[in-house]
């Protein structure tokens, strides 16, 4: 005996599967004769025949179709497919380290839309690449250095020893390091973004490395078109300085600690009333107080030995106190008084006058005890960032480690020239020989050397003590930038860099961003605000792994050449000998006749510059590896897609390069690269935590797809799981990822891939669909027309929403399509037909085309998301075609289910009687939980209308109009339309009555439910048999045409 068990009892056949020595489906029929007993009835059953599997070994199911459906499919469809060009532009990975979750997340999203975009006609462009400078290679190599027991072959390992900073190394040995590093990196990273399915041709024609010699050229000729725009400059100003990475650092290669905790001081600067003062108000205090000091908060004691200035704001009143922590007179903002209580102490206010009034004021060094240097005075100036809102509301001015400071000061034009900027911090971060001329020499003795953010500091703090000058010292938690490569806290120093001005192409960046689209909207108010916020760009690091910046420096006159015409000479020097020989060749390959005529010295006054580019201008110069757009298209790339955090880095850096380079060059304003840009959040664990080794809560893609040590606790879900998972996120946020999540993907999946298991069992092989039938649309029953009319709406969500990469909206609109419409319903009433019917019934045909058709267009829907599934289905399917079954699923256009199956009328219908079976099911329940029956099938429903109707409502309309499908809707084996007047003196041995709103009247309907009147069949199991007969009447008629 078979078995079939649904959602609520149903029709007791299982379609266990048998094999064929082909692997193709088959239908098990069997032509019987007259003297079969009962027990052969379930032979001539339908039961459903497949070799596609319920579950899978995904490591082998997944070798079956990879070469088909990642590396050829992206070469069949660059030859074959002649429709619109879809570019999308890879934003390029660091070739360090094994791929992480974000990775996995990221590459996914990709190629979701790229096999969209494949299906739907489109050609597809799509060049994989890697960013291979900077720092995170740079030190994964120096690492692998100082593991080695001994060094290159071509460096002694006498000649030098690894410092922990590695600056002893020869730059060559760094870089060959650096690049062997970077060249292992990218084929492990390879290999394991393979195993995401990935769409892709991944031979060096069709990907890009930032190492390449053609890239390097490309980029340099990037670069020197924006020195000719001007937009190149040197300049000496304070910069983000890393002295963990001994490099100038940009604003997008900052990350910020909320628990940072810094040394900070109030500190008292003396006002010096022997000079001239122009206020009246303030003389008059003066000449009551001679000896005031302004009292100074500062998070950096370090940068007072640069201090040039003091701000206050010419709007607030500023209160001249007693106090007991100073003999002298204090200067504090009059409403940071209460606030100040704990610093300052008991207090009395003897006298307040305007910011204004202080503006001009001089004042001494706060090192002026203990050096000469302190009879030099420094200016109050008037700053509109003062705020009385922390601090003293003065606030110390040192335009030689502070941005604000430093426009401030420029903006007064008490800045000229680089020599006007006091900085007393060298490239390692640590005090120079040069503090000595503000604290003299014996003070410097215990500053020199020191790194200002440790030891330094704390020098600082105790010298202020001796002399006087400090208040009070307190730890602070607060926001503080770190080098994101390093996770290292970082300074504000001025150092001499290279830097590109944005203010000129400000505008047009912004204006090339108006006809951009963006995903999520919310992410294009961040890269504007980001653009509109930055006025230049330090675009030189202090690395020996990168691009060089080609500046010739010469040495008597200390003049950097950096021009359009040197440029052309030393880039035609490095297309031909490559971009090393920058690092390795003479000096003199690269100076022009002009270059030696204008300047003193030969060849020996020049010298190379060391700086390399910003890894952002590197992989921010990808776009000019696109053709130029023509014909109809506007953009270079259609799409780029990155982590919230390329709103500082890879999005901005592109824009501004390509805008930099064409702005002013027509009368056409620069145009954008991208045309949609796409941003995903990050990855956290189950808990909302970022993921990290201390904590142990990583979950590593490779780990998903392949399984951990113990596959119990971490199965091997395979690559179209993780897919999914990357589908079903509301990847605009920060998203979450574990094992409670993975689990419901798993289960999703194997939900879409029952459902298609159950179609591909029903609808025949092969060889048996060339001779099939299909049934007209008018011929189709009422859940026929249901279904595609389901189907209907999820072809269209699923075409608005991969359009719009809304891939949750996609997944479930599917998973719902599959779960409810088909396996929760459609399949469970129609079971019965599939099996039990006649081959050739015109009512088993209709079900079968309509599952023909879901299965087609459910591929397509799924077929981006999940395509190792989709071309499963498609190989099954076609099995015995091999012209057909050997080409990708993606071989074939999507084509939009035809509107001729939109059918409001019928949802409209089945949505009224879906709330009539409702009740029916409730009552089944009632009856099962008193054992009065174990099967659905054992009952009957008498559906009892209302006596006397004048005006029939539209139910009873459909009630009639559908009664033969009732039975097949309940799963019952009879459902019979009667009225109260109708219903006779019969008593059954039990029964359950409920009823319902008719809608549009104030009439009810009552459903019964009660034993079936007829006997078991033996074959179907329904109790439609006559007591003398041996089968039902339908199932007569099968046998005896099977016979």
């Amino acid at each position: 005996m078979c078995l079939v068990v649904g959602r609520i009892a149903t029709r007791p056949v299982r379609p266990h599967f048998l094999k064929s020595s082909k692997g193709r489906h088959l239908f098990t029929t069997c032509h019987v004769s007259q003297s079969l007993q009962n027990a052969s009835y379930s032979k001539t059953l339908l039961l459903p025949k497949t070799s596609f599997p319920l579950w899978v070994n995904s490591a082998q199911s997944e070798s079956l179709f990879k070469k088909k459906t990642c590396e050829e499919l992206y070469r069949w469809q660059a030859q074959n497919v002649h429709g619109p060009l879809f570019v999308l532009l890879d934003g390029p990975p660091y070739a360090n380290g094994h791929l992480h979750i974000g990775h996995a997340l990221n590459k996914i999203m990709k190629d979701i839309i790229n096999r969209y975009q494949v299906l739907t006609g489109h050609q597809i462009h799509y060049h994989p690449g890697w960013d291979c400078h900077g720092l995170p290679i740079e030190n994964k190599a120096l690492q692998e250095l100082k593991a080695r027991s001994s060094f290159p072959s071509d460096v002694a390992s006498n000649e030098y020893e690894i410092q922990k900073d590695a600056l002893s190394l020869p730059p060559n040995v760094i870089r060959a390091a650096a690049k062997a590093t970077a060249e292992r990196e990218m084929k492990t990273q390879q290999e394991e973004f393979e195993q995401f399915c990935i769409m892709a041709d991944w031979s060096p024609k069709t990907t890009f490395r930032t190492l390449d010699h053609d890239y390097e050229i490309r980029q340099l000729q990037v670069f020197q078109q924006m020195v000719d725009q001007g937009l190149i400059y040197r300049h000496y100003r304070p910069v983000h300085y890393s002295p963990s990475s001994h490099s100038a650092l940009a604003e997008a290669e900052l990350v910020y600690n909320d628990d940072h905790v810094s040394y900070s001081a109030y500190v008292t600067f003396p006002l010096d009333s022997q000079t001239t003062i122009a206020s009246t108000a303030l003389r008059e205090v003066l000449a009551k107080e001679p000896s005031a000091n302004l009292l100074v908060w500062t998070t950096t004691p370090w940068t007072l030995t640069a201090n040039m200035g003091i701000a206050v704001h010419p709007e607030l009143i500023y209160s001249f106190v007693r106090s007991s922590v100073k003999e002298d007179a204090l200067v504090v903002a009059k409403d940071r008084l209460v606030a100040l209580e704990h610093i300052i102490g008991p207090h009395e206010v003897i006298a307040e006058i305007k910011g204004a009034d202080l503006v001009g004021a001089q004042f001494r060094s706060i090192f002026s005890p203990i050096h000469p240097s302190g009879s030099m005075s420094a200016n109050i100036i008037a700053a509109s960032h003062v705020t009385s809102e922390s601090g003293s509301g003065l606030v110390h001015c040192a335009p030689g480690h502070g941005a604000e400071d430093y426009l401030a000061f420029r903006a007064l034009g008490l800045l000229q020239g680089p020599t006007d900027i006091i900085c007393h911090v060298d490239d390692a971060g640590k005090f120079s020989l040069g503090v000595a001329h503000v604290v003299g020499e014996e003070a410097a003795q215990t500053l020199v050397g020191q790194e200002v953010l440790k030891g330094g500091n704390k020098s600082i703090i105790r010298l202020l003590e001796s002399i006087g000058s400090l208040v009070r010292v307190q730890k602070i938690k607060h926001r503080y930038p770190y080098d994101w490569k390093t996770g290292e806290p970082i300074i504000v120093t001025a150092t001499s860099q290279w830097f590109a001005n944005l203010d000129g192409i400000k505008d047009d960046a912004l204006h090339a961003l108006k006809d951009v689209q963006f995903y999520p909207p919310s992410s294009r108010n961040r890269l504007e605000s980001f653009v509109r916020s930055r006025s230049e760009w330090c675009i030189s690091r202090q690395r020996v792994w990168g691009v060089p910046i080609p500046a010739l420096y010469h040495t008597p006159t200390d003049t950097a050449v950096l021009s359009s015409e040197s440029l052309t000479h030393i880039l035609r020097v490095l297309s031909e000998r490559g971009v090393a020989h920058w690092w390795e060749g003479p000096v003199e390959d690269f100076l022009t006749p002009e270059l030696l005529a204008n300047f003193a010295g030969g060849p020996e006054a020049w010298r190379k510059g060391t700086d390399t580019m910003d890894v952002w201008f590197d992989s921010g110069s990808n776009w000019s590896t696109l053709s130029a757009p023509t014909g109809e298209r506007k953009y270079r790339a259609d799409v780029c897609l990155e982590g919230t955090d390329q709103h500082r880095g890879w999005f901005q850096s592109q824009l501004l390069t390509s805008v930099g380079v064409s702005s002013g060059r027509s009368a056409a304003r620069p145009v954008s690269p991208y045309g949609t840009l796409i941003t995903h959040g990050m990855v956290l664990d189950e808990a909302g935590k970022k993921m990290s080794k201390s904590l142990g809560n990583i979950v590593s893609p490779m780990t998903i797809i392949h399984g951990g040590k113990d596959k119990k606790k971490e199965p091997a879900y395979g690559t179209d799981v993780l897919r999914l998972w990357v589908a079903t996120v509301e990847y605009w946020r920060d998203m979450s990822i574990g094992p409670t999540v993975l689990a419901q993907c798993a289960e999703s999946m194997r939900k879409i891939r029952n459902s298609a298991r159950f179609i591909l069992g029903n609808i025949g092989t092969t060889i048996q669909r060339k001779h099939f039938v299909p049934v007209e649309r008018s011929e189709l029953g009422l859940a026929e027309r249901f279904v595609m009319n389901e189907l209907y709406k999820l072809d269209q969500t699923a075409a608005e929403g991969y359009a719009n990469y809304n891939f949750p909206k996609v997944m479930s609109s599917l998973t719902n399509f599959a779960n409810i419409t088909l396996s929760s319903l459609y399949f469970d009433i129609r079971k019965d037909c599939l099996y039990a019917n006649d081959i050739q019934s015109v009512e088993r045909r209709a079900v079968v085309t309509t599952l023909a058709k879901v299965l087609d267009y459910m591929t397509s829907v799924m077929a981006p998301v999940l395509p190792y599934l989709a071309e499963e289905i498609h190989s099954t399917l076609h099995g015995g075609d091999e012209a057909v079954s050997q080409l990708s699923v993606f071989t074939k256009k999507w084509t939009p289910v035809s509107a001729e199956w939109s059918d409001p009328h019928a949802e409209q219908d089945m949505a009224s009687l879906l709330r009539m079976r409702s009740v029916v099911l409730s009552l089944l329940e009632r009856a099962r939980g008193d054992k009065h029956l174990k099967s659905s099938l054992e009952a009957d429903v008498d559906v009892i209308l209302p006596n006397d109707i004048s005006v029939q409502p539209y139910l009873l309309q459909l009630i009639e109009r559908e009664e033969t499908f009732l039975k097949t809707l309940f799963i019952v084996s009879d459902a019979k339309i009667t009225d109260e007047s109708s219903l006779g003196t019969s008593s059954f041995a039990w029964s359950y009555v409920s009823s319902m709103d008719i809608p549009d009247s104030d009439l009810e309907l009552v459903i019964r439910i009660r034993p079936a009147s007829s006997s078991k069949c033996p074959r179907c199991w329904t109790y439609t048999r006559e007591e003398q007969h041996d089968l039902c009447p339908r199932c007569d008629d099968v046998v005896r045409r099977l016979d």
